[in-house]
């Protein structure tokens, strides 16, 4: 019997997948719990929709993660902080102060998307990689100034 998957099983698929098994076990295992369902025209024909819809809604995400890289790159962002002598800043500058920044230019980027392998602690240009999208990934120019 040929069915479609509802969600992934082990030694079967993944699920969307359309596999052919043992009758008894579409009828018996499958289909009770929910697993899969019988591929016939219908279910194809929903299939096919939702694989349309998740791949327009992947190239919305795509595009609009390319939007934000433009925006990103080419701006220089400028985070005003303390500073003792020498360049040297009272704390320092982390992920979640650079989300915050972005957030007040307008663009909206989880803390955990922003790679910063330590924490800034000095003044002057950086440069901070942050991930939008799968291979997406944008350069973002930050200056850091000591506040009076």
């Amino acid at each position: 019997m040929k069915v479609i998957l509802k969600q992934n099983v082990k030694g079967i698929g993944k699920a969307g997948d359309i596999k052919d098994v043992a009758d008894g076990y579409a009828r018996n295992f499958l289909l009770p719990r929910g697993l899969a369902v019988e591929a016939d025209a219908k279910s194809m024909q929903d299939l096919e929709k939702h694989a349309a819809k998740k791949k327009s809604q992947a190239n919305r995400q795509r595009a609009e993660a390319e939007t934000l890289r433009e925006k990103i790159e080419t701006e220089t962002f400028t985070y005003a902080v303390k500073a003792g002598e020498g360049g040297r800043l009272f704390g320092s500058v982390t992920g979640k102060d650079i989300a915050e920044l972005l957030a007040r230019e307008g663009v909206r980027v989880d803390r955990r998307k922003i790679n910063l392998p330590e924490p800034i602690k000095q003044l002057g240009d950086h440069e901070v990689e942050v991930r939008l999208h799968p291979g997406i990934t944008a350069v973002l120019k930050l200056k850091v100034v000591g506040a009076e």
